[in-house]
């Protein structure tokens, strides 16, 4: 049986931007840190995988979004702690 591993990236405001499912460990492990390097880069995600799947997400909704891997929700606690993190990093 194959494990199916899960990017959720959801916006306070919008609600859910991206619900993807992967089933490749390799192609999982690319997206992600394909949309880390949009966040440090201050860039925006933007990704077609040649077929079916079309994706942008301006820089500015990005960075306002939580992103949870491998679940499907998460707390309050959990987007106020990922909040504060991105604030604080802006700030030094």
């Amino acid at each position: 049986m194959n494990k199916i591993f899960n990017v959720k990236i959801q916006h306070e405001s919008y609600g859910v931007l991206l619900n993807e499912d992967f089933v490749n460990a390799t192609q999982f492990k690319l997206f992600l840190k394909m949309v880390q390097g949009c966040l440090e880069l201050k860039n925006d995600l933007t990704f077609f995988n040649g077929e079916d799947f079309l994706l942008h997400i301006p820089f500015k909704y990005l960075i306002d979004s939580v992103v949870t891997t491998s679940q499907n929700s998460y707390t309050m606690a959990d987007h106020l702690i990922q909040k504060s993190k991105i604030e604080e990093k802006h700030t030094i």
